[in-house]
């Protein structure tokens, strides 16, 4: 932890004030989706394939009907056939239209096959039981290597699948996006180097594993449909629900309630379709809550990929190349396989200075689980391939990693062709850095570390090792994503803010009231904030691409200020004074030079009771043209047993730069939670298969995510710097720490025992082969 304070030091900003919700959370009150249990309450099972890839022939659910309890049983028989995507995105959106509510065809272990509602879970379990299915099972693509292969079965073979946008899209090939660009001259760059290195590797399928499964509870209200769900995009919920049951938006209302986590698989609309229909059939409330199972099997997870990349350095450390190829599986459906892809490289590649790039991006389908929105999205896949080889690149010429980075890395003022040429956006963004203390980050988190000196260990058969990474990722997607703030004023001179913007349990009610307040210089106290609720609050894309403080918190800004200066005005009127003689401080609006000042409960009264009543109001919404980058440095200090295999973490920094940390505590919070998580991804976490697609460990005990008994020596940063972009000079900074650890790690096994790993996780089993492999040669 750290308390060094910002560039930018407020009177609620940069201050770690009290969560909004602490204290209804740490007393246990009710605040998620399923603590609501109204009265008359339907429990939703879903019925999911045993099967990779097979056709229904035949499906029988007259048994499932007749049990007694049960209040209606969903297929494609009876359901509308109208194709979309479950990614909660911007619209048009960038995945492609390849998934029904139900069909005739299921392409994964876990897809569905029917739905039942019933008075019990019990009734709705063995309701399932009595679904009687018929398949016709067809050849499964399991490999995502093999996909294109000539005679390979074709995943998607529905007419009707589309991209809505035009990019590149062949199901026919189960090719499923495309994307490519060069700058300067690869040959150029490879002639010009004294040394290159080219690597190979691979990151596994992982799940998210909230704390809190998907869930959603909906029920009827006067003609429309209420959803409460756990969810991090409630607007687009509400959009695609409608699109997905072909009514009216407006008959639809999502709330969302606290989350218990979300990590980017609530970015998907999985749910609510099929609560929502059986609230139309019966008109009773229904609950559809995923089991732990069906949540690693049948939501979301990490796209899986395979990073070849080719990097070239002259010997005193110029890098003259970069050349990234990307392959990535996005399973069975293309829920976010284009961005997830494209971020591999735009969120990479612009972080070293160099002339000659490439990128090469493909994602292909397989008749595996979904790969969806996961923190880093798919930039912590393609770190690792990036952050291994600089490492190798140093040992080559003989210098320090470190300051191989310091030479290279992106600087203020700087920009990178890649920010243009694959930057997220409408036509790419040509951007210039505009805050960077990368340098910093490299240097206090070297000191940190202890970087070169010696380490010892108790045991001869214990080797300790130290590696590093540099990271940048992005604030939000410029020229596309929104957010907008609703403000009005109160009698007492207290405002409600209403925003659209989805907390997961980050804080982002918390710091959006920060500055709201900040910006009209009135006590945390005084801001009662509303959130995510489409019929209450204002449009607003949702809780992902790092965005919510970036982004909302530009929007909260605005409005504040807005509001600001209509009460200026009026205080004007009431003083008899020139609104340009006037200033605002501690809620009270004054003229410097006398006496003269009303408070901002006057104001209210006088415009809500007295003279030109009116509602003292102001509506604000901000899109951005730039993604600012956060950056980040971490070292990881390891020891490796070359008897067993296993790798300790013994000591992690991350040193970051977020900008103006509004909340720092928050800030940390998330840094360190996105290392645990990345740490977990590195070592343990693997989705495990049988040969016939299906999850062999879709559980706790036999997936291994780390927790608070498997923590070490952690050390969080905050390098303050300002964004001039951001609200007072904020930049994001959830997603940026979970791509560091897979290459430190990988970086300091190197060091300990010489090895380089090429597929992760680095488990026992696999270090210990590198290692006698090794021991061989």
């Amino acid at each position: 932890m750290t308390d060094k304070p910002s560039k930018f030091e407020g009177k609620v900003v940069a201050k770690n004030v009290l969560k909004v919700d602490a204290i209804k959370l740490a007393m246990g009150k009710p605040a998620y989706t399923a603590d609501y249990m109204p009265p008359g309450l339907l429990h939703v099972k879903i019925l999911n394939s045993p099967h990779a890839h097979a056709k229904i022939t035949k499906i029988d659910v007259s048994k499932a009907e007749a049990l007694p309890g049960v209040h209606g049983v969903l297929y494609h028989a009876n359901t509308p056939k109208i194709i979309r995507t479950t990614a909660g995105q911007g619209y048009p959106e960038p995945s492609p239209y390849d998934d029904y509510m139900f069909d005739t065809k299921v392409r994964f272990v876990g897809d569905r096959v029917a739905a039942v509602a019933a008075e019990t879970m019990r009734i709705a379990e063995k309701a399932c039981e009595l679904i009687e299915v018929e398949y016709e099972i067809l050849p499964a693509i399991l490999d995502f290597e093999k996909s294109r292969d000539p005679g390979a079965p074709v995943i998607h073979d529905e007419e009707e699948a589309h991209v809505p946008i035009p990019v590149f899209y062949d199901p026919k090939n189960n090719h499923m996006a495309h994307v490519d660009f060069e700058v300067g001259s690869i040959e150029k760059g490879i002639e010009e180097a004294d040394v290159v290195i080219e690597r190979t590797v691979y990151t596994q399928y992982s799940q998210h594993t909230p704390m809190e499964p998907h869930v959603t509870l909906a029920y009827p209200d006067d003609g429309r449909i209420i959803i409460r769900t756990s969810t991090q995009v409630p607007f687009h919920a509400r959009r695609i629900t409608a699109q997905t049951l072909g009514i009216p938006v407006r008959k639809i209302r999502v709330i969302k309630p606290r989350i218990g986590g979300g990590f980017g698989a609530k970015q998907e609309v999985l749910n609510e379709d099929i609560a929502a229909l059986f609230v139309i059939r019966t008109n009773r409330p229904v609950i559809l809550e995923l089991s732990r199972e069906e949540e690693f099997v049948s939501s979301r997870t990490r796209h899986p990929m395979r990073s070849r990349i080719k990097v070239g350095a002259k010997k005193d450390g110029t890098i003259t190349v970069l050349d990234l190829e990307v392959l990535s599986n996005t399973g069975a459906y293309g829920s976010q396989g284009l961005t997830v892809m494209s971020n591999a490289g735009s969120k990479t590649l612009p972080l070293y200075k160099c002339d000659n790039v490439r990128f090469v991006g493909d994602t292909v389908y397989t008749n595996m689980p979904v790969g969806g929105a996961y923190r880093g999205y798919g930039a912590t896949q393609s770190y690792f391939a990036l952050e291994t080889v600089m490492d190798e690149i140093a040992e080559k010429i003989g210098m320090d990693p470190i300051e191989l980075r310091y030479k290279n890395h992106i600087q203020v003022g700087e920009t990178s062709p890649v920010f243009k040429a694959l930057g997220e956006g409408k036509e790419g963004v040509d951007q210039t850095i505009g805050s960077c203390e990368l340098t910093e980050c490299i240097r206090l988190g070297a000191e940190e570390i202890n970087w070169g000196e010696p380490r010892e260990t108790s045991e001869e058969h214990i080797k300790r090792g130290v590696g590093m990474c540099i990271l940048m990722q992005g604030s939000s997607i410029p020229q596309i994503d929104m957010g907008a703030a609703y403000a009005k004023i109160n009698d007492d001179g207290s405002f409600n803010l209403h925003v659209g913007a989805t907390d997961l349990g980050t804080g982002s009610d918390t710091v959006l009231s920060q500055i709201f307040a900040e910006q009209l210089d009135i006590p945390l106290e005084d801001v009662i904030i509303y959130s995510s609720d489409t019929d209450m609050t204002p449009f607003d894309v949702g809780a992902y691409a790092s965005s919510t403080t970036y982004l909302s918190g530009e929007a909260v800004r605005k409005a504040a200020e807005i509001i600001k200066q209509v009460i200026i005005k009026v205080a004007a009127e009431m003083m008899n004074e020139k609104k340009e003689n006037l200033e605002c401080q501690n809620k009270t609006i004054f003229n410097p030079d006398n006496d003269n000042s009303v408070t901002f409960g006057e104001i209210a009264k006088y415009s809500l009771y007295e003279h030109n009543q009116f509602q003292i109001s102001s509506t604000a919404s901000h899109v951005s043209t730039v993604s600012p980058p956060p950056f980040s440095a971490h070292f990881a200090d390891v020891e490796v047993d070359t008897q067993t295999g296993k790798v300790k973490v013994i000591k992690y920094v991350a040193a970051v730069d977020c900008g103006t940390a509004i909340h720092p505590k928050l800030a940390e919070g998330q840094t360190e939670g996105s290392v645990l998580n990345g740490i977990s991804y590195a070592l343990t976490e693997e989705m495990l298969f049988n040969d016939k697609g299906k999850v062999v460990n879709p559980n706790f005990r036999q997936y291994k995510i780390y927790s608070t008994k498997d923590m070490f020596e952690l050390k969080t940063i905050l390098v303050p710097s300002y964004e001039p972009t951001g609200p007072f000079g904020a930049k994001s900074v959830s997603e940026i720490s979970i791509n560091g650890p897979l290459p430190a790690i990988a970086n300091a096994i190197y060091d300990a025992v010489g090895v380089l790993l090429l597929y992760s996780p680095f488990t026992a089993e696999k270090v210990l082969k590198a290692i006698k492999e090794k021991e061989k040669t």
